[in-house]
């Protein structure tokens, strides 16, 4: 995500429950890189243009969402992430 969505989006997922770990609250982990894409005909790109590679500074971030509440997590961070297609990862955490 570009850095102007950082803290709104960590904000939504920390609202529906996310971020939370043990007496901790508003946890997360990110990182910066850049993210490439084509949009293809029909997109509408929230930076850049269609119809060309884009390579755009992002963000990464990441948070422990608990398994009730990743359906809420998932959406409010749709809600407020300003691309088209944000792309997310659920990956479920086991205890050993």
């Amino acid at each position: 995500m570009p850095e102007e969505a950082l803290d709104s989006t960590r904000e939504a997922v920390f609202e529906a429950g996310g971020g939370r770990v043990g007496a901790y609250s508003h946890c997360s982990w990110y990182s910066a890189g850049t993210g490439t894409f084509f949009g293809g005909e029909g997109a509408s790109p929230a930076l850049g243009d269609s119809g060309r590679e884009e390579r755009v500074a992002e963000y990464r971030v990441e948070a422990v969402v608990p398994e009730g509440r990743i359906r809420d997590a998932v959406v409010a961070l749709r809600l407020v992430h300003p691309y088209e297609e944000p792309a997310y990862d659920v990956y479920p955490l086991r205890d050993q």
